[in-house]
């Protein structure tokens, strides 16, 4: 392996390269032309030709282990070896629980590349989430990194069937996975070897919260990561010359797929941090010599909150690209730490059409250019917000919002070898049926449900407004109401509750609060634990509301809109408020000078440097 930091060979600088709108559109056709006509090309195979043209070059790199192409493509070749002696074969799941590093990205292509299905699961999961995640996965194995054994071992006792664990970095939970790859042979496989595995089966399952439950495992084909890694390395105009920096978590499709696979797709070289952090950020940029970045925008806005740094103006990055990046900071953004060009995107990870913001335009996540309105056809429908319910006109088909008009996007589902459009829904058939959505605009057709308000404006852009019903963004995670409200209804002294995100000016996403129903037993003490035993950190609700009674449809839906209208704000509220205290855990009651203090700060902060809500 090689170390953490690299020289490259560019000349005059990645800065000075920007390419025209139309020239990245063409790239990106022409990558992603061929995936229909070569079957059997999985994405390990373009690891191995780019191993065998340019062995020696970096591919994924850190502060800890790194690959060149040749390392990577030996990597990938032992744990398809490994997988293969094991049993391993199309329709058998192996769980993957790592933090971010290189392996992570050579198990889960070794895996797959023989016919496995890995599951990437969340590492910040514990108890009975993780225990969901697995079973869902219906794992035959769990590779469980050392730094991971304390997680998995909350879920144990959950687990309907506690799978095979393979363990990495000596822990001595499992069967010893390192001892098991050095024995096994790092040469290519033959096609006997490899089996009949083609793009139409399934690589990767990845999580989302969705709207409604626990996390939901979507399947994703190699079609789908062949797609992804080619649209991106042609819509980022990646070269050999990059280094792209990845700072998010590696079980999310966009830091785990998107990200890594643009560049290996160009034969470029990625950066996978542990974490993102303020403080090593620009560090890192410089240090890897990074021409790219990938982010997501509560990212970009910690950045412009960081007091001024001398390495944040002294890199080389020529492009940013992710999404979330709201259009109020967009140009603040760009101006502050000199970022020649944003590539803004709009994706689900189940979904199946994806929008390019290649123009820049601030505030827009993109638009669907004439020539590919075929390949993703999107449109935005009417919906009632308080029920998530389509809007349905005298002739039973749904009704087309029209410019600066708010409603639901949706993608028409067509056959993947037609154009894209498809749909690979999730492990669970009744979970997979909710998200589509027929007779929209004719009768018969079918139309997948992203669960995401959107507005398109007089130029064809589209700006993304908020999640439809009971999901919510926080600090980079879909997070699932129904499921915080599962555990804050399990909690003693607890009648009734509705969980919901309401904004706080100056920070992205929504922040997590409860409007409860309580009785003389309840006790906040109590309350924490029992979240902090059941929840991911950022799942927690940040605010609380106690209430008399909460409101609910005739079909006993909670109605939320006039109490994420009202949020945390003690004019508006009558109720008794409070908030999560960070550092201790503890809820402590809003008044109107505490109020002031979190609107005025715009950081989280509520009383001073030392108390902050995130």
């Amino acid at each position: 392996m090689i170390p953490g930091a690299i020289q490259k060979t560019t000349g005059d600088g990645g800065a000075q390269r920007r390419p025209s709108t139309a020239r990245t559109w063409l790239k990106a056709i022409e990558l992603t032309s061929r995936i229909e006509a070569e079957p059997d090309r999985l994405f390990a195979d373009i690891v191995d030709e780019w191993a065998q043209r340019q062995p020696a070059s970096p591919a994924l790199l850190s502060h800890g282990e790194s690959f060149d192409y040749g390392q990577l493509a030996a990597r990938v070749n032992r744990y398809a070896r490994w997988a293969r002696d094991m049993g391993i074969r199309p329709g058998r799941t192996v769980c993957l629980l790592m933090p971010n590093r290189p392996e992570y990205v050579a198990c889960w292509l070794g895996i797959s590349r023989i016919g496995g299905t890995v599951a990437l699961i969340n590492t910040r999961l514990v108890g009975r989430s993780l225990a969901h995640c697995i079973d869902v996965a219906r794992a035959d194995y769990v590779i469980l990194a050392a730094e991971c054994v304390a997680a998995f071992e909350t879920a144990r006792s959950h687990l309907n069937r506690v799978p095979q664990i393979w363990c990495l970095g000596g822990s001595g939970a499992g069967a010893d996975l390192d001892a098991a790859l050095d024995a096994t042979d790092p040469r290519t496989l033959s096609s006997a070897e490899r089996g009949d595995v083609t793009i139409d089966d399934r690589a990767l399952l990845i999580y989302t919260s969705g709207t409604t439950g626990l996390p939901k495992a979507a399947n994703v084909s190699h079609r789908r990561i062949l797609s992804w890694g080619g649209w991106f390395a042609g819509l980022t105009d990646a070269t050999v010359e990059d280094c792209l920096y990845d700072c998010l978590p590696l079980h999310h499709s966009v830091g785990g797929v998107v990200a890594p696979c643009s560049m290996l797709r160009a034969g470029a070289s990625v950066v996978v941090a542990e974490k993102f952090s303020t403080g090593a950020f620009w560090e890192d940029i410089q240090h890897f010599d990074c021409t790219i970045f990938q982010y997501i925008g509560e990212l970009c806005r910690y950045l412009l909150k960081a007091s001024a740094s001398g390495p944040e103006l002294g890199h080389r990055l020529r492009l940013a690209v992710g999404n979330g990046l709201r259009g109020d900071i967009w140009d603040s953004f760009a101006e502050r730490f000199a970022i020649p060009q944003i590539l803004e995107f709009y994706a689900a990870t189940e979904g199946n059409f994806s929008l390019f913001n290649v123009e820049g335009k601030p505030g827009a996540i993109g638009r669907i250019p004439p020539l590919l309105a075929h390949r993703f056809p999107a449109a935005i429908v009417k919906v009632d917000r308080d029920s998530g319910v389509p809007l349905r006109g005298w002739d039973g088909l749904c009704i087309a919002c029209t410019h600066g008009e708010i409603g639901e996007a949706v993608g028409r589902i067509g056959t993947a070898d037609h154009g894209g459009g498809a749909f690979e829904g999730y492990t669970e058939a009744a979970e997979t049926e909710k998200k589509v959505l027929c007779d929209v605009f004719v009768e018969g057709d079918a139309w997948f449900r992203t669960g995401d308000l959107m507005m398109r404006d007089e130029q064809g852009y589209f700006h993304f407004v908020d999640r439809i019903g009971d999901s919510f963004r926080w600090k980079g995670e879909n997070i699932a109401s129904s499921e915080v409200n599962d555990a804050i209804r399990d909690c003693p002294g607890i009648l009734d509750a509705s969980t919901y995100g309401v904004a706080i000016p100056g920070v992205d996403g929504r922040a997590g609060m409860a409007a409860m129903v309580v009785d003389r037993a309840f006790d906040f003490r109590i309350f924490s634990k029992h979240l902090s035993d059941r929840l991911p950190p950022y799942a927690l609700p940040i605010f609380v509301r106690f209430c008399r009674t909460l409101v609910a449809t005739e079909t006993f839906k909670q109605k939320k809109q006039q109490l994420i209208a009202e949020g945390f704000d003690p004019s508006l509220v009558g109720d008794p408020l409070f908030v999560r205290d960070a550092a201790t855990g503890d809820y402590r009651p809003i008044d109107r000078a505490v109020y002031a203090r979190i609107v005025e700060s715009g950081t989280g902060s509520i009383v001073g440097s030392k108390s902050r809500l995130f």
